[in-house]
């Protein structure tokens, strides 16, 4: 039997940086505010003309030589992304062409802050059934263009960036399993509501009802990582690392206390990142495997939620 196993991580950080005093000069919050209530300190954001692409090269590249392949070696690229760079061709399309690699299937995914664990449940499913042999997975926003910066409710949750990974076929699991669900029926809670498609262009920034997502985003978290560990006969004993959403420091510890689980064994990046979005889970994985955190051999548990609603959960064995 076929399994997919993770063969090396990237992560990309746009170089400029946008911190909680520097929200203080644009809309009436704090500082400390900010931080109390979502655990936020700074966040990077995309300079002006720096494409979604962009970051998602700088990740892929970085992906790709902790691999220790080259991107002939690619049978199919994924890019998960809320922000592309055009309505077509794909980010993912023009990422292939960016890398050099001709022929592999490339497609993007849009399952907004769950788009990287779709994206990893998707290529898993090409691996296991023989369609590809390596695969690379990226997950990547320029989600500040989203954001409407009088709102103060949103603009200060939300950075850029770009996470991948390339997966390997092996024949011990790697990818243990994923769990992936969407229920459209809270769309109206957090959305961009314009698109060509209902004749609404200019509607184009992030809507958030915060406090129902946060409610909702608790207890669906507690379920899909309680689905997850039932499904392998596992208990948090036997996870090493939780590798959560970046989101907001209340749902990672939320979601932590549900799970009786110590923050110490949580990878936790929004104090430096913010949301970004489908990049998060991926730069928080790169960020504690090159730090040293996340060693070969320990179970991961990674989960995310997002707007759709869209949410899902994916076990590994690193």
């Amino acid at each position: 039997m076929t399994f997919s196993r993770i063969l090396g991580t990237g992560g990309y950080l746009p170089e400029r940086v946008m911190t909680n005093a520097d929200l203080e000069a644009i809309v009436d919050t704090t500082s400390a505010w900010i931080r109390e209530r979502t655990g936020i300190e700074k966040r990077h954001l995309a300079s002006e003309g720096e494409s979604c692409c962009d970051l998602a090269e700088a990740a892929a590249r970085r992906a790709l030589e902790a691999a220790g392949i080259g991107p002939d070696d690619l049978d199919l690229i994924l890019v998960a992304t809320t922000t592309p760079d055009q309505f077509f061709p794909s980010t993912a399309c023009l990422l292939q062409q960016r890398l050099g690699n001709r022929g592999a299937p490339a497609f993007d995914l849009q399952a907004v802050c769950a788009g990287f664990v779709y994206a990893l449940s998707v290529a898993d499913q090409f691996i296991r059934t023989g369609a590809a042999r390596r695969a690379l997975v990226v997950g990547a926003e320029t989600i500040s263009r989203l954001l409407d910066w009088n709102d103060r409710t949103t603009c200060v949750l939300f950075g850029d960036g770009a996470g991948a990974v390339v997966l390997g076929a092996s024949d011990e699991p790697g990818i243990v399993s994923t769990h992936i669900h969407a229920d459209g029926a809270y769309k109206d809670l957090l959305q961009v509501p314009g698109g060509h498609g209902n004749g609404r262009p200019e509607a184009r920034f992030l809507e958030m009802r915060g406090n129902e997502v946060f409610r909702f985003a608790v207890n669906t978290l507690g379920r899909i990582v309680d689905e997850t560990l039932d499904a392998n006969g596992l208990s948090t004993a036997d996870i090493d690392w939780l590798i959560p959403h970046q989101a907001n420091i209340r749902i990672i510890q939320a979601t932590a206390r549900k799970l009786d689980l110590p923050m110490d064994r949580v990878v936790v990046t929004v104090a430096q990142h913010g949301n970004t979005s489908s990049a998060s889970i991926p730069l928080a994985f790169d960020e504690a495997v090159r730090d040293g955190r996340i060693r070969r051999g320990e179970t991961l548990l990674m989960e995310a939620f997002g707007g759709g609603f869209t949410w899902g959960s994916a076990l590994i064995r690193y």
